[in-house]
């Protein structure tokens, strides 16, 4: 018995919508690997700072499309990793000295606080399963000589835990928000310096011993205290004339 043509019309029309979806969805999957990629890269410092972003080249450097590359940069300009300078166009964020030292004040002061409320209401079992992540830490440390501690995004970065442990919802969204990959971007240099894996881990340990015992002014002031340090170890790798006009 022939279908009717009113069948094979909603048949046909049901199938090229599950094609235009499948579709979307595949670019949308390769606007976030894009997007990863080139965070990453500009994290690392691959793409350097200050240098020019365009489409055609970072297609061509990353094996994209224009399409997910496009998409992958108004993103980036949402993190504030990609910059759209008058006359220039799109470029990587320069962390300038100003910058830097506005957003290490802001750390100090959200990341002091989280650590004071985290020290109020953290859970045994939340406690212990960040005990467990420095071990982790620990070992990677280890791992690299004690030359390297850059931690992944999400649950595997202590600063994250504490925050989340905050249950203050403002909080989060400010330290984690547009400001964190910035934030990843003075962790990443700060990572390497001599000596700073060890005492990283170390002052780690002190700010999660002092939550563990509630003691909400002494997480507070250790926090701080990480934070002004981790501003002065990465103060001396700016470059120096930058140093000159803004000190």
């Amino acid at each position: 018995m022939p279908i009717p043509i009113i069948f094979r019309m909603i048949v046909y029309n049901m199938s090229a919508t599950t094609g235009t979806i499948h579709e979307l969805e595949s670019q949308r999957t390769m606007a976030d690997k894009a997007y990863e990629q080139l965070k990453n890269a500009i994290i690392r410092g691959d793409l350097a700072q200050g240098s020019k972003i365009t489409e055609e080249d970072l297609a061509a450097e990353f094996g994209f499309s224009r399409g997910p590359i496009r998409e992958a940069i108004r993103r980036l300009e949402g993190m504030k990793l990609v910059v759209r300078v008058p006359h220039a166009g799109a470029r990587v964020v320069t962390l300038s000295h100003q910058m830097m030292s506005d957003l290490y004040t802001v750390r100090e002061s959200l990341e002091g606080m989280s650590a004071r409320l985290a020290a109020r209401s953290m859970s045994k079992e939340k406690i212990e399963e960040l005990r467990a992540l420095l071990d982790q830490h620990e070992q990677k440390i280890a791992e690299a000589d004690g030359k390297n501690y850059f931690q992944s995004e999400g649950d595997f970065d202590f600063h994250y835990r504490v925050a989340q442990a905050s249950n203050n919802e403002w909080l989060i969204q400010h330290l984690f928000g547009e400001l964190y990959q910035l934030v990843r971007m003075c962790r990443y240099q700060t990572a390497k310096r001599p000596r700073r894996p060890v005492t990283a881990l170390m002052e780690h340990r002190q700010i999660l011993e002092a939550i563990a015992r509630h003691d909400e002014e002494l997480a507070e002031l250790l926090m701080r205290r990480h934070i002004s340090g981790a501003w002065e170890v990465i103060k001396p790798l700016l470059p120096r004339e930058e140093k000159e006009n803004h000190d």
